[in-house]
């Protein structure tokens, strides 16, 4: 199972990454080409709502049938690793909420700088017309 947390982690900073370079200010003349390949982008990481939700049952689910260490009767490395299981369950989680907000910003920033783009170009066409 641990692929797809791989995967998750990847798809999360190659979001980051892209919302990042479109809102860094100077880089106009790759602006263009950036907004090209993030809006080509948006549609295939769609996926990871769904892939998010599957992982997130994932997680209940393992929250719901993994036993329980916490009477006396547990040795000291069943306990450490009932704590670890729990670590680790947030940390998916929280890898989750990451990858969705970022989803979500990419989307939100892409389609925002596709309308500046284009009341930008709306400005060029009034003032020559002038």
């Amino acid at each position: 199972m641990a692929l797809e947390w791989v995967v998750l982690g990847y798809a999360a900073a190659a979001e980051a990454v892209m919302i990042i370079l479109l809102t860094l200010p100077g880089l106009n003349s790759l602006r263009k080409g950036l907004i090209a390949v993030t809006t080509s982008l948006l549609k295939p990481f769609l996926s990871i709502v769904p892939f998010c939700l599957f992982l997130l049952m994932d997680i209940y689910w393992k929250y719901e049938t993994r036993p329980s260490c916490d009477s006396v009767d547990c040795s000291p490395s069943e306990h450490l690793r009932h704590q670890k299981s729990i670590m680790k369950s947030q940390r998916n989680a929280l890898l989750i909420a990451a990858a969705l907000v970022f989803y979500w910003i990419l989307y939100s920033v892409t389609k925002l700088v596709v309308r500046v783009d284009q009341l930008n170009q709306r400005i060029e066409k009034l003032k020559n017309k002038e």
